[in-house]
């Protein structure tokens, strides 16, 4: 299966072919652009179209033993079928925003404290980043809001680059993930903000910085020792 996201997250429809469907409602194709569920990024969803013009939602999108299910909510799709596949584009765009201004933040975090960024979940109202840090400065962390709105603001091209293993490797921002990484894994998916951020990450982003909202953090807790989350979301027009 190709997974057209990785060179293309603008891509809002694509033509492809069913490979196979279970239970009637859970189709694989040859190509996709929806974003299954991972790494702290929510499935894609959208509608698959058949060449007569029926339709079949896509709820889920989810990836299980190397490929690609789509859960559709209507039967009826079989094997061969051509179909057209239609992101849902608002939501997507919104993954893509969250997603590239949590790369920002974490970086500014990292910058800042040192600390060891160990997850994310993005969310449609709001956003969260885990870090380690054993000290707890809520009005350090609400300083970083204005850091992140000023790199949004300078519009810094992002870029994605698939890049063989020991070239990725050479990054020094990276080399901390080789051992994540099995031997097997030949291409490294990367993606940098200039003198902002770079690392290794299969999630959907935005073009450029000055394409996100400004953002706005609204959270900071403690999750027990030297496990901090922060939350943040976009502010109103």
């Amino acid at each position: 299966m190709k997974e057209l996201y990785l060179t293309d997250c603008y891509l809002k429809e694509f033509d492809a072919t069913v490979e196979s469907v279970k239970d009637d409602k859970f189709v694989v194709l040859d190509r996709t652009a929806f974003y299954p569920k991972s790494g702290g990024q929510p499935h894609d969803t959208g509608m698959l179209v058949k060449e007569d013009g029926t339709q079949f939602p896509v709820a889920f999108t989810g990836k299980f033993d190397g490929s690609i299910s789509h859960e559709v909510s209507v039967e009826g799709l079989k094997a061969g079928d051509k179909v057209k596949g239609i992101i849902d584009w608002d939501r997507r765009h919104l993954f893509m925003q969250y997603h590239t201004a949590c790369h920002i933040l974490s970086a500014i975090i990292h910058d800042e404290t040192g600390a060891k960024i160990s997850g994310n979940q993005l969310g449609e109202d709001k956003t969260r980043v885990d870090f380690n840090l054993e000290d707890f400065d809520r009005e350090l962390i609400k300083s970083y809001e204005a850091k992140v709105n000023e790199i949004i603001d300078r519009k810094i091209p992002v870029s994605i680059d698939i890049m063989p293993r020991d070239e990725a490797f050479q990054i020094p921002s990276l080399v901390k993930l080789k051992d994540a990484f099995p031997p097997e894994i030949e291409d490294i998916r990367v993606i940098s903000i200039p003198d902002v951020d770079t690392q290794a990450c299969g999630g959907t982003h935005i073009a450029n910085t000055g394409d996100i909202p400004h953002i706005e953090i609204i959270k900071a807790e403690n999750k027990g020792k030297n496990n901090r989350r922060v939350y943040f979301k976009f502010k109103e027009n």
